[in-house]
């Protein structure tokens, strides 16, 4: 009697053991597995595309998908996370609340899979590369003279210079940081100075004498001014830092490219803003400062996403070039 009670005993306390293992188990099999109930990479990837261009049309041009095939999957993508990405207004879409919350975040994620995923691909054992965004203007003018230096304190860092026109991106462009010029009046990435530079009023040689022959004030309602950029309100700060009416010609010309912009202005077909990066075309006369009038808030910045500088490679050119500034 008391064997078979000890035998019984034995097996509750046998099976109230194996249970428990097996809810722990299944607890901590829960606890490892991810949640996977979202799997629509695919559509949120599309959300973004629609998000940048605020366009079912211009984003199904880029992914090559027609517009109504672009706003459906946008509707499934609606449906499943349960709630509006963009509102329908009567000439386009703009994103809702939430959806510009989701849009920056899928944005950030998307960049930083896309830079570890290249930095994969191209690591070797010994040598990291990470890709640098700027203008050909300024890899020619400043950064090219300087770049022995970080390549000797750093061998084991290969730079990708990648040319970008305008403000780029960082995304489309491929790029790990970006070398941008302006105000620094962006809000789509962390932004840190890299040097002063202000912009200042130019013009070639045959512009500059119709200025010194009729004023200033008196020659530019009649010039075309060249920008850098759709949108750009850089003239417009400078007119208002002059002191003058902001009314220009309908017939101005919008160049991203520095270079090409600075050979138009020697052209005589403009003046436009530059930087004291044209000193040579100044000391040979192909260029004039036109006024003394300068936009001291302009100037070289570094431009990266949030969490870039954990790369080791990229935070060591960061801080080379931060050194590199004479």
């Amino acid at each position: 009697m008391l064997f078979k009670e000890i035998e019984h005993c034995r097996y509750d306390d046998a099976h109230t053991s194996w249970l428990q293992a097996s809810v722990f188990a299944h607890s901590v099999q829960d606890f490892l597995t991810p949640m996977t109930w979202f799997k629509s990479y695919d559509s949120l990837r599309l959300f973004t595309i629609v998000a940048r261009h605020l366009s079912f049309t211009a984003a199904g041009r880029e992914l090559n998908l027609t517009k109504g095939a672009v706003s459906y999957q946008v509707k499934q993508l609606e449906r499943e996370i349960g709630f509006a990405l963009f509102e329908r207004v009567h000439n386009g879409i703009v994103l809702t609340e939430k959806g510009l919350r989701l849009q920056h975040v899928a944005h950030q994620s998307f960049t930083e899979l896309e830079r570890e995923i290249r930095a994969l691909q191209t690591q070797t054992p010994d040598v990291t590369t990470i890709t640098i965004g700027a203008s050909t203007y300024f890899f020619s003018r400043w950064l090219s003279p300087r770049l022995m230096d970080f390549m000797a304190q750093h061998p084991n860092i290969r730079l990708r210079l990648q040319p970008i026109i305008g403000l780029g991106n960082l995304q489309t462009d491929q790029t790990d940081l970006m070398i941008r010029w302006g105000k620094a009046d962006w809000h789509d990435l962390q932004t840190e100075v890299l040097f002063p530079c202000p912009a200042i009023a130019t013009a070639g040689p045959l512009i500059a004498q119709q200025i010194a022959a009729l004023g200033l004030a008196k020659a530019l309602p009649n010039l075309t001014l060249l920008h850098d950029q759709d949108g750009s309100i850089a003239w417009e700060d400078w007119y208002n830092a002059a002191g003058l009416p902001y009314r220009p010609k309908q017939t101005s010309l919008v160049i991203p490219d520095p270079n090409v912009r600075v050979q138009a202005v020697i052209n005589g077909q403009g003046i436009a803003l530059n930087d004291a990066l044209i000193n040579d075309e100044f000391g040979s006369g192909r260029l004039t400062q036109i006024s003394s009038v300068a936009l001291d808030q302009y100037g070289y910045f570094l431009a990266y996403a949030k969490n870039a500088l954990a790369n080791p490679a990229l935070n060591a050119f960061h801080d080379w070039i931060l050194s590199a500034v004479d």
